[in-house]
């Protein structure tokens, strides 16, 4: 069991997350024996289960030793710093309806980790089957902090500040001090009672006390407990962050005709037919729009985009349809998330969860242009990242007379030479080296084609 022991599951003494036959275990240990039969003879796991606010699981074994018990399996987990602003909000508002019901149940969440939640099934999911504790009466919410520098203090940097904020975690993976916090906010969050009770004064108490623990466990009842969880959830519902990105609404700027879009949709469709495909990547899929068009036949999509403007059109329209099939991620080709953490194995990497799971395709639309042109990587270097994508590639490459194509090489201005090389003839021989080209086709009305490339 140790040799398969996940690499990130190692914090927690109450227990480990192990694979075996491609099944997600857990052993728990005798120190949360108690607190494990009591959630499950209450019926409170299940509570959370019929609710879909905690991922599923049945125990498997029992010893004086150790509890063994198999998960439902997520196939991609995903990360904060993959969210859009609406899907961290939402991630926030689980937490919170969480920690609620668990004071209504007499239990507690005793981590408000950020990473103890994924997105599944077209909505945020706790993971983390070990997190909950008992609740002692006045005890105040013992993960309240953890809460703070995971969930408020990214979206509030975002409402002020942009985007990138939602990024915090990749940093840091413990969050994001309260003093930093308290500093980094403007003055005028001071006049919010929120932010001033939650962070700003927060921080100056935990500055006070930081070099004694005890002093901070100060008696605080369930029903102010309550009543802060019902603030925080209230102001986090209401925020929201104004900020235009590049690739917002990318579909009202497209240079080509109908015709040509209506053409590109029934390729994409033939392609995932062709290759008899039920799981799918798309890069640099903005909204979903064209990977959508193949939600009833494929089981799973990862649509990854750098805007998440974009991908939070996306989310929105995999709410309102209610598309479980469907996970819209924020990802950068031109610098994907990394291996984090201790030993660089807690967080694992984008590319090594794509290739972990196996999928049957990726598609790459009106994508390589700007990895090439305005990214400066070379044809050999993105032919190597798609390999490692998926075995079946549908690539659109805008040859040097499409317009998008035109703008980018004159914003080179006196470089512009540099990148005589972005030519048809040249991509097809360093893609060669990867992937054998099974079909192209010309986009009519443009200046783009199509190519159906197969792994070698």
């Amino acid at each position: 069991m140790e040799s398969k022991r996940n690499t990130s599951s190692f914090r927690d003494p109450s227990g480990y997350v192990f694979i075996e036959d491609d099944k997600v275990k857990r052993v728990i240990n005798p120190i949360y024996f108690e607190q494990y039969k009591a959630l499950t003879d209450s019926g409170f796991y299940q509570t959370l289960f019929d609710k879909k606010y905690l991922i599923p699981h049945q125990e498997v074994s029992k010893t004086d030793s150790e509890i063994s018990i198999e998960a439902s399996k997520i196939s991609f987990i995903n990360y904060p710093y993959e969210w859009g602003f609406l899907q961290y909000k939402h991630a926030a508002l689980l937490t919170l309806k969480i920690q609620k019901l668990c004071l209504e149940n007499n239990f507690t969440l005793k981590d408000a980790s950020a990473f103890n939640i994924t997105f599944h099934e077209g909505n945020p999911i706790f993971i983390d089957t070990l997190s909950f504790d008992f609740y002692q009466e006045n005890n105040p919410w013992l993960a309240y902090k953890q809460f703070i520098m995971h969930f408020l203090g990214p979206l509030v940097l975002t409402k002020y500040f942009g985007q990138d904020h939602l990024k915090t975690l990749s940093q840091n993976l413990e969050g994001i001090s309260l003093q930093q916090l308290s500093k980094l906010l403007p003055f005028k969050s001071y006049f919010s009672p929120t932010l001033l009770t939650n962070i700003h004064l927060l921080a100056q108490y935990d500055k006070k006390y930081e070099s004694d623990k005890k002093t901070v466990n100060n008696n605080l009842s369930k029903a102010s407990q309550l009543k802060l969880l019902d603030g925080l959830y209230d102001f986090i519902s209401n925020l929201s962050v104004n900020e235009k990105t590049e690739w917002d609404h990318y579909y009202n700027q497209i240079n080509y005709d109908e015709n040509a879009y209506q053409f590109k949709k029934e390729v994409v469709k033939d392609w995932f037919l062709s290759i008899k495909g039920k799981t799918l990547i798309d890069i640099g899929g903005n909204d979903g729009t064209f990977s959508r068009e193949l939600k009833d036949v494929a089981k799973r999509i990862i649509v990854a985009d750098v805007d998440p403007n974009a991908v939070e059109q996306n989310y929105k329209r995999v709410l309102k349809n209610k598309e479980k099939m469907i996970l819209p991620i924020v990802a950068d080709v031109l610098n994907p998330s990394a291996n984090y953490g201790f030993n660089n194995e807690e967080r694992f990497s984008f590319i090594d969860r794509v290739k972990e799971i196996n999928l049957d395709g990726c598609l790459a639309l009106a994508v390589i242009h700007h990895i090439t042109l305005s990214g400066n990587i070379p044809f050999s270097l993105s032919a190597q990242f798609f390999s490692k994508m998926a075995p079946n590639l549908l690539i659109e490459f805008p040859t040097r007379s499409d317009s998008w194509v035109q703008f980018i090489l004159d914003s080179k201005r006196e470089f512009k030479n540099h990148f005589d090389f972005y030519n048809e003839d040249n991509f097809e021989k360093e893609y060669s080296v990867y992937f054998e080209i099974i079909s192209k086709q010309k986009i009519a009305s443009s200046e783009r084609i199509l190519y159906s490339l197969k792994r070698r």
